[in-house]
């Protein structure tokens, strides 16, 4: 028979889409009052998988990944979410047109998850119009994908950053364990 428990803590990250540096400076500034410090920000890369943001944020767009020091538990996703939203709207063009693009996400030892406001076919409703995406699965040191993962996350372009984003959350879990024992 199982019991009810309380989830490990896992590691949260953002995966930003920006095409305006002033907005995208903005945003972590926002994101650190909000979520607190930085322990990881990967270097910048091109996005240049799709065409799905030409119309709302312009030709240049870059794909950076970003996580926070402090763990929490995974239900943080939901606030995380609506407030990544605030931060987009408040950042954007007018109101209407987004200059930085925030996905909020977590990993734990074994999966990556992102979160979305779209609840479609593999996602699972969380809370607030809030639904969990799980995108890729870690196994035998690396992550695999799944036919819904976004096609820049299944390419494996991310693997690397995101692999040094477990790394960290190892790390944090092996110093919470020898201080719980």
């Amino acid at each position: 028979m199982s019991y009810p428990k309380e989830p490990d803590p896992v590691k949260f990250f953002v995966a930003i889409l920006f095409s305006d540096e002033e907005s995208f400076i903005k945003a972590k500034y926002m994101m650190t009052e909000y979520f607190g410090r930085f322990d990881f920000e990967s270097e910048v890369k091109k996005f240049d998988v799709s065409n799905y943001y030409k119309d709302e944020m312009g030709e240049n767009i870059f794909r950076t990944f970003i996580s926070f020091e402090t763990l929490r538990t995974p239900d943080f996703l939901v606030e995380m979410k609506l407030k990544s939203a605030e931060i987009e709207i408040k950042l954007a063009y007018e109101g209407k047109k987004r200059r930085v693009n925030i996905d909020p996400g977590y990993i734990d030892f074994s999966k990556v998850i992102l979160a979305t406001f779209k609840g479609a076919g593999s996602k699972i409703y969380l809370a607030k119009g809030v639904w969990a995406d799980f995108i890729l699965r870690y196994e035998k040191g690396t992550f695999h994908s799944f036919p819904w993962t976004f096609p820049d996350f299944r390419d494996g372009r991310y693997n690397e950053i995101l692999i040094s984003i477990r790394d960290l959350y190892k790390e944090q879990m092996k110093e919470l364990k020898k201080a719980h024992f």
